[in-house]
């Protein structure tokens, strides 16, 4: 019987090992940036049967057999959809200025989205507005309303915006809604999937949770975009979820979180539509391409010669495409960058980048909340201060509640806002969503919000950061080893 127990263990032994040396050998392979394999490497060997499990559900960019073959085929069809508009009045190449050059030749290589002219931009910063004034639209819209968000939270100004396109179907008039299912799971509980589907509503609940598709897709893979669409002519986006604030999270002792929404018209929307219309056919396998923008464009437009870009990124598209758009627009400062992000835990490259910016003598400035509703994000973000402030650049903790705005001011004059958040999980993972915009006007509302947003700030010090207290550094050590996988 000894000898049975004998042999039993050596066979579990050599099973264990094979399977490490296994999971090792697929980490190395896969050959991604070197802080996320050894980032996954502590995990597996400090933790070895949790941590290869943990890979196996989280360690690789699994969308899914069903949604992975949709978005393969589906990409050509939209590439082209998209190159399409090359032709249109409003892609003016010979303006594109010096800051946006590279990004517009980048984007317009790896997806086909063009800089598009003759765009009417808006920027919304109180909650309240925000969403009485997408209720509205919604209210008179005359053809269609497509929605999309990470989080829909039920109460206060959200309820009458989820109101709005109830009328809005019941008047006859096609709405249709995809929400993330762990950002929404909150609404998905409450009385408005029912109502809304009573009116006439489709509504989707994009990439489900539960414990049986762990085995066959990555869980933690996100729907993060914040899209309305109203009649293919009116868009919104930025960074504010479907949530009043007064009525969302009130008790993770951080305050209001603080957003923006960009009400955008003009020849962007139908970029912006299809780029729902990928989301919407990755879960349903249903395709709707909107119709073309009315590319009429009169030279005397006060925007004529300010081009706005749409550029996606997620899963079935092409990877790093957030990265590499930030990466550029760093490189192409000359005077000042200044970022909002409340999760800042840059990859390698985004890091090395934001130091030379400021060593070559531009201004760098990042703007984070004091408090974050992410304890382990927290920590991993305090692990970069050191390091960032040593190249010269100024970090500031916004004292006004969460600071949810997403956004990179270069030069006063070119800007990128949406979804994005300065951490692994926007720049490789989830569904994202980013506006670059080359226009003084709106560049200059953006600036303003950021004097705002630095007038409610304290600006870490390092020499009083150097003397934080003793205990927190192993903390924000071991928090920084796991930051790629964040």
């Amino acid at each position: 019987m000894e000898k049975v127990y004998e042999i039993l263990t050596l066979i579990l032994l050599l099973a264990y090992w094979l399977t490490i040396a296994a999971v090792t050998i697929r980490v190395v392979f896969k050959r991604r940036a070197l802080g996320v394999s050894i980032a996954w490497l502590m995990i597996i060997y400090i933790l070895p049967i949790v941590g290869v499990i943990a890979y196996l559900l989280f360690g690789e960019l699994n969308l899914g057999k069903t949604r992975a073959v949709r978005a393969k085929a589906m990409f050509e069809p939209y590439r082209q959809w998209l190159l399409s508009l090359q032709a249109c009045p409003a892609h003016r190449p010979q303006h594109v200025r010096e800051q946006s050059h590279h990004v517009n030749q980048l984007c317009q290589a790896r997806i086909g989205v063009p800089e598009l002219t003759g765009n009417q931009l808006h920027l919304q910063t109180d909650p309240a507005d925000i969403l009485k004034s997408i209720a509205f639209d919604i209210r008179h819209a005359t053809q269609s309303v497509n929605m999309v968000f990470y989080i829909w939270h039920p109460g206060g100004h959200a309820d009458e915006v989820a109101q709005a396109a109830c009328d809005t179907a019941k008047r006859g008039i096609p709405v249709r809604i995809m929400l993330d299912s762990a950002g929404s799971k909150t609404f998905f509980r409450s009385k408005w999937p029912s109502v809304m589907r009573e009116a006439g509503i489709e509504l989707i609940e994009a990439l489900a949770v539960n414990p049986f598709r762990m085995f066959f897709r990555r869980l933690d893979i996100r729907q993060h975009r914040k899209v309305v669409i109203i009649d293919n002519h009116l868009a919104y986006t930025g960074s504010m979820n479907m949530v009043d604030p007064r009525f969302f999270k009130q008790n993770a002792g951080v305050g209001q979180w603080v957003d923006v929404m960009v009400r955008v018209t003009g020849p962007t929307v139908p970029v912006l539509s299809s780029i729902f219309s990928w989301d919407w056919e990755v879960e349903t396998g249903l395709r709707n391409l909107p119709a073309q923008p009315e590319c009429s464009l009169i030279e005397d437009h006060q925007h004529a010669n300010h081009a706005v870009q749409a550029i996606p990124s997620g899963p079935g598209l092409p990877d790093g495409m957030i990265q590499q758009v930030l990466t550029l627009a760093i490189h192409q400062a000359h005077d000042s960058i200044t970022i909002t992000t409340p999760y800042l835990v840059p990859s390698e490259g985004l890091l090395f980048s934001l130091q030379t910016a400021a060593q070559r003598g531009v201004k760098v400035t990042v703007i984070v909340p004091e408090k974050n509703d992410s304890l382990m994000v927290e920590w991993a973000s305090r692990s970069f201060f050191a390091d960032l402030m040593a190249s010269g650049i100024e970090i500031y903790r916004f004292g006004g509640g969460l600071l949810h705005t997403k956004s990179v001011l270069v030069d006063e004059k070119y800007c990128l806002i949406g979804t994005v958040n300065l951490d692994m999980r926007s720049l490789w993972l989830n569904f994202e969503l980013t506006l670059t915009v080359d226009d003084p006007d709106f560049c200059a509302s953006v600036n303003a919000l950021h004097q705002r947003y630095l007038s409610q700030s304290l600006r870490v010090e390092p020499k009083t950061w150097q003397q934080r207290p003793v205990y927190h550094k192993p903390i924000e050590q071991f928090f920084y080893m796991f930051s790629p996988l964040l």
